[in-house]
């Protein structure tokens, strides 16, 4: 099976443009103001339209109300929500079936402890996320998207019951090694193809998805 890839928190037509071209399974708008890579509903409709057939588009929001739901969704066509914050079960039940959208929740991890949250997520959402977990020192730690990978080996030979990606911290240089130790059928990048916090590179997309189609 082929390795997906998403590359997340797209701000511009030149990284939209390189996702495509690279064959990107998903594409990733950011929701999020206090990320360097949020983007306006504005941004992500226009952004959005421009999305070639096949090229499945993400909104990543953080602990959302259902009036920013309701106001993107009235202008961005998107095909999964993704859940970044420290939303309950209960709640990613509630926005699955208020919303009508497939939702991917994110599991932040340090340690493997931080893995049995899957047994109550897995029930609601139709796939999941795995990222490093920031620590408490690190300061102006955001909710994903700080370059940090975690320990693969937590993920190596286990088998969860929804679709699943592989994220934090991962660029071409580590790429093969973290499909390799964890077994990820997905991939999530976002600050290992940027040249800025913020600003993607489309050298650096090309590389990682080169490689990604190879693995």
């Amino acid at each position: 099976m082929a390795l997906e890839s998403k590359i997340c928190g797209v701000s511009d037509r030149a990284a939209l443009a390189a996702a495509a071209r690279g064959g990107a399974r998903w594409v990733g708008f950011v929701f999020f103001p206090p990320s360097p890579r949020a983007v306006t509903v504005e941004q992500a409709a226009s952004l959005a339209g421009e999305a070639p057939p096949g090229l499945g588009r993400v909104g990543l929001f953080v602990d959302p109300d259902d009036a920013l739901l309701e106001r993107v969704l009235a202008a961005v066509p998107l095909e999964l929500l993704q859940l970044h914050g420290d939303e309950p079960p209960k709640r990613v039940a509630e926005i699955r079936g208020r919303f009508g959208r497939p939702v991917m929740k994110a599991i932040k991890v340090a340690r493997r402890e931080d893995l049995e949250v899957v047994e109550a997520y897995a029930p609601v959402a139709d796939r999941l996320l795995f990222d490093a977990k920031a620590p408490k020192s690190m300061a102006g730690a955001l909710p994903g998207g700080n370059a940090l990978s975690f320990d693969w080996t937590l993920l190596a030979g286990r088998r969860w019951p929804k679709p699943w990606m592989l994220s934090g911290g991962l660029k071409a240089e580590n790429l093969e090694e973290a499909v390799t130790i964890s077994g990820a059928p997905a991939v999530d990048v976002s600050s290992g193809v940027e040249s800025a916090p913020g600003v993607k590179d489309p050298a650096r997309i090309a590389a990682f998805l080169e490689l990604a189609r190879s693995l």
